[in-house]
């Protein structure tokens, strides 16, 4: 059984990307990264760490549930934050963290020049476990 590429009616439907891709059943999924971004494409939240986090966890746990996962099913996430500031790595890790809650999987936290929208500020991305349909 070949990949499936996943895509979702909410969220912005004219991203150059699926937002997730399901491996075969039991195997994994990887998702885009998960940016603060609207169902019209605009960028969240403009200057704000805290709020594009939380946008982004949102974009994220909307691409998991179409890809047939959650937040529980994550195996590692990556989460990328535009600034050299440690103190906005460490605002934005903790709506990351509070988001997981008890599911403290494995995750990298970076600090980038710049990411792939004009005012993005975050990004979060996730190797997650597929569930079985069989088992369902």
């Amino acid at each position: 059984m070949p990949a499936r590429l996943v895509r979702s009616d909410i969220l912005y439907g004219a991203a150059p990307y699926a937002y997730a891709s399901v491996a075969p059943p039991g195997s994994l999924i990887f998702t885009a990264g998960a940016c603060p971004i609207d169902e019209n494409g605009r960028v969240t939240a403009a200057g704000d760490y805290v709020r594009q986090a939380a946008d982004a966890m949102a974009n994220l746990v909307t691409a998991l549930a179409a890809a047939g996962a959650g937040l529980s099913d994550v195996l590692k996430s990556t989460v990328y934050v535009a600034s050299a500031d440690q103190r906005d790595l460490h605002a934005v890790w903790q709506v990351v963290h509070a988001r997981f809650g008890a599911h403290d999987a494995p995750s990298t936290l970076l600090g980038v020049t710049v990411l792939g929208y004009a005012g993005q500020l975050v990004e979060v991305e996730a190797v997650a476990v597929a569930g079985d349909p069989a088992a369902s």
